[in-house]
Formats: structure tokens, C-alpha cells, sequence
């Protein structure tokens, strides 16, 4: 009778998994640190919810495919193609993303704007961007990372000028406050108003 091999990779070494494993360890890191950050301001129910569609296989597929560690699957797919199909999925099903809120303008001279974002979202969307710094950045990370990484590309964010000023509040305040007071100013004055 012959024996049979089987090829298990080794869980203890990241780079002997394969992408998809290694990408669902990535989804799955960041949305504990998510649901973390979202505990510690109250956000229970949408820190539980946090990038479930992630889990869909447009997104998911994509993930694995496109997986590099060091920066969203998302971007690799849209240098190869000119579009990211998961991100168009992503974006249209979860609030917490400012492109979810962009729609027509009512002002003739712009013919897209952002809407005003209901608070909860807002602070969700500031708990994914430091999830995601801390994520991909892994020990480079600081309490500036995510303002760091906002002012790249804040000049083409389409945003409600409300929206605008609390997430970069928010993200200014870690910078200089750190995540402790940050997230209790967050859970006590921003969101228990």
C-alpha cells in the first residue's frame, strides 16, 4: 500500500502559507483591531460588523489573488486592471467608507460632493484607518501613521466639510494625545453627545 504525502504549510512561518491563508490572517487581524477600537468608544454592534463583505467572494477572491501584506490587495488589482472590482463592492456596502456617501451634488458648479456622514461612521471609518495603518505598517507604526497617511491623499477625498473637520479632529488628537485619550474624548464627547 503506498503512502499518501500531504502538504500541510507550516502555520508558524507567514511566507510558507499560501496567499489566500496569509490574506484571510490579514482580514482577520484587522478586523480585530477594528472591533477593538470600536469596543473602546462603544461602537459594539459595528465593531462586530466591521468588513463582513470582505468575507464575499468578489472581495475575498480578489484579496487572496492580489495579496501582498505590506498594502491593500485593492491596490495591486487596480495598477493591473485600472479598476479594483473589490473595492467597487466593498465601498457600495459598507458606511464607514467616505465613498459610500459621495452622490450628486445639488450645486451646478460640482457634480459630486460628499455627504454628511452620521458620526457613528465617521468614527468607525477613523477605527479602520488605524486598524489599517497598524496592519500594514506593523512595528513602524505610531500614534501619527493614520494622519500621516490621510494628508497623502487628502487633496482628492471627497468629503462634507463636517465630516472633513471630525475625522481630521480625531486623527490629529491621536497623533498628538495618543490612543488613550483619543478614544475616551471619542466615547465620552463625540459620540455621548
Amino acid at each position: 500500500m503506498k503512502s499518501i504525502e500531504l502538504h500541510i504549510p507550516a502555520l508558524s512561518k507567514p511566507e510558507n502559507q499560501p496567499k489566500w491563508l496569509r490574506h484571510l490572517n490579514t482580514v482577520n487581524h484587522h478586523r480585530m483591531l477594528v472591533c477593538q477600537h470600536c469596543f473602546k468608544v462603544g461602537l459594539y454592534r459595528q465593531g462586530l460588523m466591521h468588513d463582513l463583505s470582505k468575507y464575499h467572494p468578489v472581495e475575498f477572491i480578489t484579496g487572496a489573488r492580489y495579496f501582498q501584506g505590506f498594502r491593500s490587495p485593492n491596490t495591486a488589482e487596480r495598477l493591473e486592471k485600472g479598476y479594483s472590482t473589490a473595492w467597487l463592492h466593498h465601498k457600495g456596502r459598507n458606511k464607514h467608507h467616505l465613498e459610500y456617501w459621495i452622490d450628486y451634488s445639488l450645486d451646478e458648479d460640482s457634480p459630486l460632493a460628499g455627504m454628511k456622514m452620521p458620526v457613528k461612521y465617521v468614527v468607525e471609518m477613523f477605527c479602520d484607518r488605524v486598524a489599517a495603518c497598524k496592519t500594514y505598517q506593523k512595528e513602524k507604526y505610531t500614534s501619527a501613521s493614520p494622519l500621516e497617511y490621510y494628508e497623502k491623499s487628502r487633496s482628492h477625498y471627497i468629503l462634507h466639510p463636517e465630516t472633513r473637520a471630525l475625522l481630521e479632529k480625531m486623527l490629529t488628537m491621536l497623533a498628538e494625545k495618543g490612543e488613550e485619550e483619543t478614544f475616551a474624548y471619542i466615547r465620552h464627547e463625540i459620540l455621548n453627545k
